[in-house]
């Protein structure tokens, strides 16, 4: 046992725990395409096993943002890795791409190994939501960096795909129409203005409120985010996808938009889908005007889909068969910005 490193402040044995306990966290997620274990400097990925003909990479990288507050304060952290491979794989999804790989990073101020084996375990359930596999990653114990109970985690994923298959969005135009679908809540962007909107209500993240249904309000928070890689995919295989945009931070207002070319716009409808409770509380406590709750949060829109107006019904039907609740919300138009009707 390394004393001298301990006195320090970092416990090389609670590392090397660590990875005996996620061992078979990170096997649970093995597909075609895997070499090597565990364990190697580098983890590695035959993209010859695919048969890719003109592969594209499409590489992602994000974290969670001060969600993570939420769940230090709920002692849950089951969840949070979750919504660092979500963050990832729906941002290279918005390409087109299939998400192969995945590598996570935690960044620790004392190494508790049945937390991260917890975070590990999430972002194990998130790589095989995505189908991409874990194939490495790293835990760094930084005392004097994060308090003893504190963490961060970051993620990084690459995808592949067909060159000719690539959604660059050069194909939306005025007229093509906007298919939404649903998100599972907060997803992991706006929480900085979540976490001050409790503080100035004194809302207790133990209870329960007005729209939190079965819920503490902690609860419906730490929701992950929703992962939509294998439901877009099965569209992408029948439907001609003009463009996808992923909603995160921004909101509607920034993420639309990026789907767009010189001269186009988006018109959204409300009352087209769901808006989740959640935002109604947000929006309510924070006295937030509605409309800029649009430029904040994905209002209970996660993803949308950019697609010919004969396209739209066949989008829904595999969409709903896949299990997703989705809805035209609205349409490309020619002008600029995005205006909530």
């Amino acid at each position: 046992m390394a004393k001298s490193y301990e006195a320090s402040g970092v416990n090389l044995e609670a590392g090397y725990e660590v990875v005996s306990r996620i061992k078979k966290h990170v096997a649970s997620t093995n597909r075609m395409g895997c070499m090597g274990n565990i364990g190697a400097f580098g983890g590695m990925f035959d993209l010859g096993s695919l048969n890719y003909k003109h592969p594209i990479l499409v590489s992602g990288t994000d974290g969670v943002g001060t969600k993570l507050k939420i769940a230090f304060a709920m002692d849950k952290h089951d969840t949070i890795g979750i919504d660092a491979v979500a963050m990832c794989v729906n941002d290279v999804l918005a390409q087109g791409a299939e998400p192969l790989i995945f590598l996570d990073y935690v960044a620790v101020g004392k190494n508790h190994p049945e937390v991260v084996e917890a975070i590990v375990a999430g972002v194990a359930e998130g790589c095989r939501q995505a189908g991409c596999a874990l194939v490495g990653g790293e835990t760094a114990e930084m005392p004097g960096m994060y308090g003893e109970d504190d963490y961060d985690i970051a993620g990084f994923t690459v995808g592949a795909v067909e060159k000719d298959k690539l959604i660059d969005c050069s194909k939306v135009k005025p007229g093509d129409m906007l298919v939404g679908i649903a998100s599972s809540g907060v997803h992991s962007n706006g929480f900085s203005l979540v976490r001050k909107i409790l503080r100035d209500n004194y809302l207790d993240l133990n209870k329960k409120y007005e729209g939190t249904g079965d819920q503490t309000l902690g609860e419906m928070l730490l929701t992950p985010t929703k992962i939509y890689v294998k439901q877009v995919h099965k569209v992408l295989k029948e439907v001609d996808v003009h463009g996808i945009a992923h909603i995160t931070g921004g909101g509607f207002d920034e993420n639309i938009p990026r789907i767009l070319g010189e001269g186009q716009g988006i018109e959204v409808t409300e009352g087209s889908w769901e808006i989740l409770p959640v935002f109604r509380l947000l929006e309510k406590y924070g006295n937030i005007p509605h409309r800029e709750m649009f430029n904040i949060f994905n209002m209970g829109i996660g993803m949308v889909l950019a697609v010919a107006p004969e396209d739209v019904a066949k989008t829904i039907e595999i969409l709903t068969n896949a299990g997703e609740k989705a809805s035209l919300i609205g349409k490309v138009v020619e002008g600029s910005g995005v205006t909530i009707k």
